[in-house]
């Protein structure tokens, strides 16, 4: 028996107050220990891209965790990593909600893809006016009425 669910989920969690604190060599920093974190609690993550203001992953969700226990804890662990390396200056506060988006079989290389050109990609756009759009484009509800007003 597998010991994941099958549901892979591309997720997202964002700075407080959205301020971008994380410069490349902090997020290269980020980004390799999201995937130490993870694997040392069984937790495969495919790819994950750490911007300077929000982190998106792709991962698999194994059995024992739901999605926010996932998230909670890899906010809260690497908020925690951040603040007690001295990875920025100041203290790191995750904001409280994310995004979770189940991800197909056959959309897992794009949507791959996609995370691997973050860096690209936010030249032209920033995280909220995308967030939004992705919102909009797909008739979700998001309780966070702020990342629909502001960009």
């Amino acid at each position: 028996m597998s010991r994941f669910n099958g549901l892979r989920f591309g997720g997202h969690h964002v700075r407080l107050n959205r301020e971008k604190v994380l410069n490349k060599t902090a997020a290269a920093r980020v980004s390799r220990y999201l995937d130490e974190y993870a694997e040392s609690k069984d937790v495969y993550v495919k790819i994950n891209y750490v911007n300077a203001d929000h982190v998106h992953a792709l991962v698999d969700l194994p059995t024992g965790f739901s999605i926010e226990e996932l998230v909670q804890l890899l906010k809260g662990s690497s908020s925690h990593w951040i603040n007690s390396n001295d990875i920025i200056t100041g203290k790191l506060a995750w904001g409280r909600g994310y995004g979770a988006f189940s991800v197909s079989e056959s959309n897992v290389g794009h949507v791959a893809g996609y995370l691997a050109q973050q860096e690209e990609h936010h030249r032209t756009r920033t995280f909220a006016e995308e967030l939004r759009e992705f919102i909009d484009r797909h008739g979700l509800h998001c309780k966070d009425q702020e990342s629909r007003q502001n960009g």
